[in-house]
């Protein structure tokens, strides 16, 4: 029965009407008058095309008219003529319907689980901003009470206060600028530079900014060979945002007396950057979660770094502007490694990668 389309329906009973005609036809043939040979057959063969026909019209317009209705629900907009649904007696519309139905279900349900998900970030992230700005908040609220309760004419204390309130407001703006930055990233509002540059060059440059911070934990920084220059196309200014922030975080998350090293790779149209250490290392749980905005990994320790827990977070971004990923790679206790991609610009040197993006020594 399951099987059964509407036509089949019809043409069933239209055969059981037919049948009970032609039997009340003969019974009454027999006992009571006599009919001529066509009305015997063609009686009951009538009543069976005209029960078909009437049959036809009312269940066609019935299923029309309601699964308009059920499909009106289930999509969205309104039902034009261009997009106006036309069943057919001879499809299963009722399983059709059952279908889509299902389908829709389906949707519905990815999308409250991906509105679920939604709002347990965003409340997740709110916390989170919260959290990020009530310290230093806090802070410059307890330096402005101290120097209002008598601090302020204590030349040994005004001018110490005052400064550390300029730093936590410092910390203040560059969250709110990264916010804003990683906003525009978002909404593809941010333009990009592309042209050619070194970024070779590039890396030095950032090791020679972050030389007293590496000093300070007797952090290493180096390439793993002697490179020559590398081209590649991409805005410089964001790129060098991106190199700054996993160099610095490898310094600021390192282990003191360890080595950052980074590693170009050149293959095909692609060049591919890894910055390594050999710091602690992100437990696999982290890992999904170390591009999220305000994650960290160590609650306790990132919040002595200073940072605005949107770094990695506007790295992703940036990266993914330009056509790339970027990806992490690590091991609890031993190390990680972040690399990305970047495309090649014509201008290289020859000799230094193989045809296979193997270096060669």
């Amino acid at each position: 029965m399951k099987n059964l389309k509407p036509i089949h329906l019809l043409i069933g009973g239209s055969a059981i009407i037919f049948v009970l005609t032609l039997i009340i036809t003969f019974i009454i043939d027999i006992q009571v008058m006599n009919f001529p040979f066509w009305v015997l057959i063609g009686l009951p063969f009538t009543t069976g095309l005209i029960s078909f026909g009437v049959f036809y019209f009312f269940i066609k317009y019935f299923i029309n008219d309601r699964l308009k209705l059920l499909y009106r629900s289930i999509r969205k907009g309104k039902i034009t003529k261009e997009n106006d649904i036309k069943f057919k007696i001879t499809d299963d519309v009722i399983a059709n319907a059952e279908i889509e139905t299902q389908k829709w279900t389906e949707e519905r349900n990815v999308e409250i689980s991906k509105l679920k998900e939604q709002e347990a970030f965003r409340r997740e992230f709110l916390g989170n901003l919260a959290h990020e700005l009530k310290t230093p908040i806090f802070s410059i609220q307890g330096y402005i009470l101290t120097l209002l309760d008598g601090g302020l004419e204590d030349e040994n204390v005004n001018r110490l206060f005052l400064e550390r309130a300029s730093k936590a407001t410092d910390r203040m703006v560059n969250i709110i600028e990264d916010l804003d930055q990683i906003t525009k990233l978002e909404v593809d509002r941010l333009k990009l530079e592309i042209r050619p540059f070194d970024i070779h060059e590039l890396v030095q440059d950032v090791f020679d900014s972050l030389e007293i911070k590496a000093k300070n934990k007797n952090i290493k920084l180096s390439f793993a060979k002697d490179y020559n220059s590398v081209f590649v196309n991409a805005d410089k200014a964001k790129i060098s945002q991106v190199i700054m922030n996993l160099v610095s975080n490898s310094i600021s998350y390192g282990n003191e007396g360890g080595n950052t090293i980074v590693r170009l790779y050149l293959m095909d149209d692609i060049v591919t950057i890894e910055v390594s250490d050999d710091g602690p290392g992100i437990e696999e749980q982290n890992i999904p979660r170390l591009f999220e905005r305000f994650y960290r990994v160590e609650k306790s320790r990132n919040r002595n770094e200073g940072g605005s827990g949107l770094g990695l977070a506007i790295v992703k971004h940036i990266i993914e502007s330009h056509g790339q990923t970027i990806s992490v790679r690590s091991t609890f206790g031993i190390g990680s490694t972040f690399s990305f991609s970047l495309d090649k610009s014509k201008n290289q040197s020859a000799g230094l990668f193989s045809s296979r993006g193997v270096q060669i020594k």
